[in-house]
């Protein structure tokens, strides 16, 4: 650190040490004035005040100037709160920004209440703008990143609800599957399955294909490891759905699936299926006589 930037710190402690109070009540006012937030004023002057500990005690530190905010674990966490209850309040990110950067005014008001002296009032100015600057876009961030993992978490969730795994009676289960399959889809397909079988102890799986539009060689080996895991599991599968172009698009294809049992129609399917596990009637679940 040289002796310029320790000389800023030095100012910029010294007025959020001595100013502190005024800083806060100006935060305030500022965001009350410029940002659309939902926060009641004594929440807010908590918040200032707590901040602006910690950014006193981050400009204490030993880290760059060009990473305080981010370095500083305490200050960072309080940021990231910072934007978390924002986020609760209905703030848009945009708000949240603008209610940091409003610090900027606050600080550098503060500072020149006791110095006048334009050449030492532009590093300091740099200065706030570099921290608050830094602040803002990590609140910013924290944001999308917690949007990203709600939407990934909704996907999810989406996905297994497309992929539902029937039991439908003992020991045979069935996976209706309707629309497009890529590789993200097939592994929830392939998980779901495999659970459900050592749940329910089951010996034949139906995949039904019915309602799959298309299947390419991604598709058909996705397939072909989910009969495979299947197989591991000691039971067996069936591709149910295989429609007259389905099969010539495969045929085309070159793709072999000679080892995989497969049937025209999900009745099909659930009559071999029925033949396998011996049973009568799914309904009653009486099995044949041997």
């Amino acid at each position: 650190m040289n002796a310029s930037d320790a000389a800023v710190r030095d100012r910029l402690t010294t007025a959020i040490r001595e100013r502190g109070d005024e800083i806060a009540d100006r935060w305030v006012q500022l965001q009350q004035e410029r940002a659309a937030i939902g926060i009641d004023e004594g929440e807010l002057r908590e918040e200032a005040d707590a901040l602006l500990v910690l950014l006193g005690g981050a400009l204490n530190s030993d880290h760059g100037m060009e990473s305080v905010v981010d370095a500083h674990q305490d200050l960072r966490g309080a940021v990231m709160e910072l934007s978390l209850r924002r986020e609760r309040s209905g703030a848009t990110p945009t708000a949240t920004s603008l209610a940091i950067l409003a610090l900027k005014d606050a600080l550098l008001e503060a500072v020149e209440r006791d110095n006048h002296d334009p050449r030492e009032l532009f590093p300091a100015a740099l200065t706030i703008n570099r921290l608050l600057d830094e602040a803002a876009a990590l609140s910013f961030n924290a944001y999308v990143e917690r949007r990203e993992e709600i939407i990934q978490r909704q996907s999810r969730q989406l996905l297994e609800l497309s992929t539902p795994v029937v039991h439908l009676w003992r020991q045979t289960l069935a996976v209706p599957l309707i629309g497009t399959l890529d590789t993200a889809r097939t592994q929830v397909v392939m998980e779901n399955l495999l659970q459900a079988i050592q749940t329910h102890e089951a010996r034949v799986a139906i995949i039904d294909i019915t309602g799959v539009p298309t299947v390419d060689t991604a598709v058909a080996q996705h397939l072909m490891q989910t009969v495979n895991a299947v197989r591991l599991m000691g039971a067996d599968c069936f591709i149910s759905g295989v429609r007259p172009s389905i099969a010539q698009t495969i045929a085309q294809l070159g793709i072999d699936l000679s080892t995989i049992l497969t049937r025209a129609t999900l009745a099909d399917a659930l009559a071999a299926a029925v033949d396998m596990t011996g049973q009568d009637s799914p309904a009653t679940g009486t099995t044949k006589s041997r």
